[in-house]
């Protein structure tokens, strides 16, 4: 039956759960392909026959014309089962570099095919450079904050590695406050060394 495999691949992401890859299925994929270059090669034949025996391929409307509609057809929704397939996969890697961050774990790498761990590489190199140029943190809030500043306390004196975007040297002496722009303040709160005051 035409078109059983391409579903088969699409039912086969469909039936996992949300936000979670299964190893990419090679075998059937390549098949599918396969399946659309015989459909091509079964296309190019009735076409042929048809300008053989003199008709307007556009216009005549027997057995053969019906058969290449017939794997035209086929083609199409072979394509279209294979492009869901790898966008529904890409949709769900782009959705992990927000989570987990710009390194794969073992365990997912091994689900990914060589093109799959190609664009996760380039997308996350991408998202960094941006991030880099516009001087903010895209992956410290999903929620847009309603202020980019925070108010913080500083619970142990830090005196060297201070960076902040805006090039002021504070003096973080424990217990002091400051308000800081939010990306300065999370990497200093994530390891501990501030918290932020509920406002």
């Amino acid at each position: 039956m035409y078109g059983r495999k391409a579903c088969q691949l699409v039912k086969e992401f469909a039936s996992g759960e949300k936000d979670q890859l299964t190893p990419f299925n090679n075998d059937l994929f390549d098949q599918v392909i396969s399946e659309c270059s015989q459909h091509h090669h079964e296309l190019q034949s009735l076409i042929r026959k048809m300008q053989e025996e003199g008709l307007d391929v556009q216009t005549a409307r027997n057995a053969d014309h019906y058969g290449a509609l017939i794997h035209l057809f086929s083609i199409v929704r072979n394509k279209r089962c294979l492009t869901a397939y790898v966008y529904n996969r890409t949709e769900t890697i782009r959705n992990l570099l927000w989570k987990i961050g710009p390194v794969i774990p073992k365990e997912i790498e091994e689900k990914l095919n060589h093109w799959e761990e190609e664009y996760f590489k380039k997308h996350s190199a991408a998202l960094r450079d941006y991030m880099s140029k516009a001087l903010v943190d895209l992956t410290v809030d999903m929620v847009p904050p309603k202020d980019p500043y925070i108010q913080v306390r500083v619970l142990e004196d830090i005196r060297e590695g201070i960076v902040l975007s805006d090039n002021k040297n504070p003096n973080f002496a424990r217990h002091s406050m400051h308000f800081l722009k939010r990306t300065d303040a999370e990497k200093y709160i994530s390891r501990g060394l501030m918290e932020e005051l509920a406002g």
